[in-house]
């Protein structure tokens, strides 16, 4: 008997394309991930189940071995940074880009640069490496607002198509990385589970 797989998916812009990647090798969850309140799937397979999370649980989820596999946007794998899984593919999906931007007409700052993130850790190594001093302030959403309302001169956000940035009157100034959407898995599943988990990252990997 087939041991049961469960795998993280990432809620949010990511969740469809992951659904569809999923489909192409025949699984396919018993009820809408995206209609339904629930957070826990079966599948039409009865050794996969699969959770709907947000991007930072999943990798926490797959660590901690609760999930055997998950799939994640490498910003979230580069800012929690850790060991615990390993990440045998690239998706292909939800490319984007991790960037610098900054006011189109900015204006001379005295002091210290103010960057205004939620990839905290990230944006302090990617200013340690250029050797230079910032201050970091922390928001979970409307980033581009920050350099506006004069809450920080630059910020460091996901950028797909950049015209959330141009509507702010922002520009990018410098990437940081290219980021996609990655698979990874735990260690200790990949162990004891090595056959099955095998197989199914042979399966994606041949539908990419």
């Amino acid at each position: 008997m087939k041991s049961k797989l469960l795998i993280a998916l990432s809620k949010g812009r990511l969740l469809q394309q992951e659904l569809d990647l999923l489909e192409r090798i025949k699984i396919m969850p018993r009820k809408d991930p995206i209609k339904s309140r629930k957070l826990v799937f079966e599948t039409n397979r009865a050794d996969i189940s699969i959770l709907v999370l947000r991007g930072s649980d999943v990798v926490t989820y797959v660590r901690h071995g609760t999930a055997d596999i998950g799939m994640v946007g490498k910003d979230i794998l580069i800012e929690q940074k850790g060991d615990g899984f390993y990440e045998p593919l690239d998706l292909g999906i939800g490319k984007c880009r991790l960037m610098v931007a900054g006011p189109e007409n900015e204006s001379a700052y005295a002091g210290r640069l103010k960057i205004a993130t939620k990839f905290t850790n990230t944006a302090k190594r990617y200013y340690a490496m250029k050797g230079q001093q910032v201050e970091i302030i922390k928001l979970f959403g409307a980033m581009e607002l920050a350099p506006v309302m004069g809450l920080a001169h630059r910020i460091v956000d996901i950028v797909e198509t950049g015209e959330t940035l141009r509507a702010n009157g922002l520009v990018p100034i410098e990437e940081i990385i290219k980021i996609s959407t990655k698979l990874i898995v735990n260690e200790s599943s990949y162990k004891t589970k090595f056959d099955d988990i095998k197989n199914l990252i042979n399966e994606i990997g041949s539908s990419l």
